[in-house]
């Protein structure tokens, strides 16, 4: 348990940062998870439709720290090949 002034600050500064980042994760989760569904029915403009509004929030959660930049990049990689495997 925190003792002095400011490591009671930083706790309470690291759980209102954990809450925002959970908030975050859960929503890049969501656009995922859209894309996923979309390709899943193998709709095409459904799917173009949802990596183009999953792609920016994957890319703003790695901007704010919540994601590694590598692995929002890997994200958006793998999703859109395989909108694009889609139309072939």
């Amino acid at each position: 348990m925190a003792n002095t002034t400011s490591a009671k600050k930083a706790t309470r500064k690291i759980a209102r940062r954990t809450a925002v980042n959970k908030a975050r994760r859960s929503r890049v989760r969501g656009f995922i998870r859209k894309v996923e569904e979309a390709i899943a029915t193998g709709d095409i403009a459904i799917a173009a439709e949802a990596l183009k509004a999953a792609q920016p929030e994957i890319q703003r959660a790695a901007s704010k720290g919540v994601l590694h930049s590598n692995t929002a990049s890997r994200k958006v990689s793998r999703l859109a090949a395989r909108v694009k495997a889609l139309s072939a």
